[in-house]
């Protein structure tokens, strides 16, 4: 069990003692902000005291009074603090048993949780337009959809990723009128697309089939095409791809219109068929088949979530910055649907700034037009690439340096965190090659573990699950890269001040350091795969910096 749980369960019934539900229901134990607080604190004095009538330091004091009489397991002293907080002091122990069950538990086991218990996910994210290439901003969806993915997958549930594609309407037919014109030598449509890459892809396509193709069709495969070999460029690999067109062909549309109506979700106005969206917190109500009978691009949208609702118990929506308006809409069509909105979860990604030499990018190097996103993938890597899109939460708009990104230097956070995995593995090596073997576990001498820096690395080991939960809950995958990031700087001050191998170190030293450096490398692992970022086990700095190779 659990040291936060075994204190909990000593807390819980030292108030039944004392004659006391706790509130909330659910003891909290948190870190105090101040090391020399102790390990673990609780405000369940404070926060219970007003409802059984008791001053709140009092109760702390008969609850820390209780405690002690039986203190719970690594606990070596309970203490009230302020106006009634209750703080836990630990031995060290504690931590050398988070070591043993990091160990145990290994890359597939630590930090995994049960809590999904098969539920199933869908989580839809880029589904751009299939009119052209994904740019630099589609990398920031794409890199956030494919970790949250991750973090349900990791939590238990059954995830399905889920491209949609719009290949039908206005748009689909100005690109391929804008292929077939640049493939004649015309100038495109006045509403048609400009980009380079129509004159590139018209050329490849009359190369391909002459007059013969079908602008529409070979320019939908094109442009799949593309957009699935950069995502498999960042190790992106979707389950399905979802085309709107099935949905006319299937029937799906008539059938959610036909929902609709026998929910009386729908009304008629000027000819045209309206969704009752107010009703369920919309600004107004929205048109879903025009007055000439055609769907408005909401219609399918909701045909779509209705398909989705039938093949999962939840979705998930990543989408750009310009869909805000389309929360509130899609929530409402969904509960008018007689869903629950709570099990449509929609985030929205800011924008990206991308920059090179302290300069804003806005154009393309190789086509002049906007920033590919393959491009960024070609210039940085894809491990720096998902990794530095992964850096802020979603819902602040990010500066992307480029050369930062690129270059082989501690100010490089991927380069950073890589280096922290490569390094033990160098660790590892150089102890083999030493003849030092590490052993088992049970065997070696944890309680040689004492520095301030090997137990900061463990307790940071020991808060990886709970960053995974909570990011899995919030939908927050930078909590993860903000974890590994800590955990990197953590296992270089140790690597700084505490050597593993050497003259003077003792054997039995040796070893424990040993273990710690399996149990970092193990978060590390965890960690950078929920991100979808490589480990390395060699690494090189940039030869202007140090020329070091770990």
């Amino acid at each position: 069990m659990d040291v936060r749980d075994t204190i909990i369960d000593a807390v819980r019934a030292a108030l039944g003692d004392l004659g006391v539900d706790p509130v909330p229901r659910v003891v909290q134990l948190e870190r105090p902000a101040n090391p020399d607080h102790g390990e673990w604190s609780t405000n369940v004095a404070l926060a219970s005291a007003k409802a059984v009538g008791r001053n709140p330091r009092e109760l702390g004091t008969q609850l820390v009074e209780r405690l002690e009489a039986s203190l719970p397991t690594h606990v070596v002293g309970v203490e009230v603090a302020g106006p009634g907080f209750v703080n836990f002091r630990l031995a060290d122990s504690w931590l050398h048993d988070v070591l043993a069950d990091v160990v145990a538990a290994g890359t597939d086991g630590w930090a995994r949780i049960d809590e999904g218990d098969g539920t199933r996910v869908i989580v839809e994210f880029v589904s751009a337009n299939p009119t052209g290439p994904l740019h630099a901003g589609h990398g920031r969806g794409a890199c956030y959809g494919d970790s949250v993915a991750r973090l349900y997958e990791r939590c238990g549930y059954e995830v399905v990723r889920e491209f949609y594609i719009n290949d039908r309407g206005l748009q689909m037919q100005n690109f391929a009128a804008s292929l077939a014109a640049r493939a004649a030598g015309h100038d495109v449509p006045e509403d048609g697309y400009h980009g380079q890459y129509i004159i590139d892809w018209a050329a490849e396509m009359h190369a391909e089939s002459g007059d013969a193709a079908d602008p529409m069709e070979w320019g939908y495969a094109r442009a799949l095409a593309a957009h699935q070999d950069v995502l498999e460029s960042l190790s992106i690999h979707f389950d399905s791809w979802f085309s709107e067109r099935s949905m006319i062909a299937s029937g799906a549309i008539d059938a959610t219109l036909s929902d609709l109506r026998t929910a009386g979700a729908v009304f008629e106005d000027g000819g045209a068929v309206w969704l009752r969206s107010t009703d369920h917190g919309d600004d107004k109500d929205r048109v879903l088949i025009k007055s000439d009978g055609e769907p408005t691009y909401l219609m399918p949208d909701v045909a779509y979530h209705r398909d989705k609702f039938g093949r999962a118990d939840r979705l998930v929506n990543v989408f750009g910055a310009d869909h805000h308006g389309y929360v509130a809409r899609m929530r409402a069509a969904m509960a008018l649907l007689g869903h629950d909105p709570s099990e449509l979860e929609i985030a929205i990604t800011q924008l990206v700034n991308l920059q090179r030499d302290g300069r804003e990018v806005r154009l393309s190097k190789r086509t002049g037009e906007m920033v590919e996103l393959a491009e960024v993938v070609e210039e940085v890597g894809a491990d720096a690439a998902r990794f530095t899109y992964l850096l802020l939460s979603v819902d602040s708009s990010q500066t992307f340096d480029m050369d930062l990104v690129a270059s082989q230097v501690n100010e490089n956070p991927v380069f950073y965190v890589q280096y922290a995995h490569a390094r033990i593995h160098q660790i590892v090596q150089r102890a083999t090659g030493a003849g030092i073997d590490r052993g088992s576990l049970d065997e070696a001498d944890l309680t040689l573990l004492v520095h301030p820096r090997e137990l900061e690395v463990l307790r940071a080991l020991h808060e990886l699950p709970d960053v995974v939960a909570r990011a899995r809950r919030e939908r927050a995958p930078h909590q993860v890269t903000t974890w590994v990031r800590d955990l990197s700087s953590s296992f270089h001050g140790f690597y700084h001040d505490c050597r593993v191998l050497g003259d003077g170190i003792d054997l039995a030293l040796t070893v424990a350091r040993l273990w710690l450096a399996e149990g970092a490398r193990i978060g590390l692992a965890v960690a950078l795969d929920l991100l979808g970022v490589g480990a390395p086990t060699e690494m090189w700095r940039d030869e202007e910096r140090a020329g070091e190779r770990v």
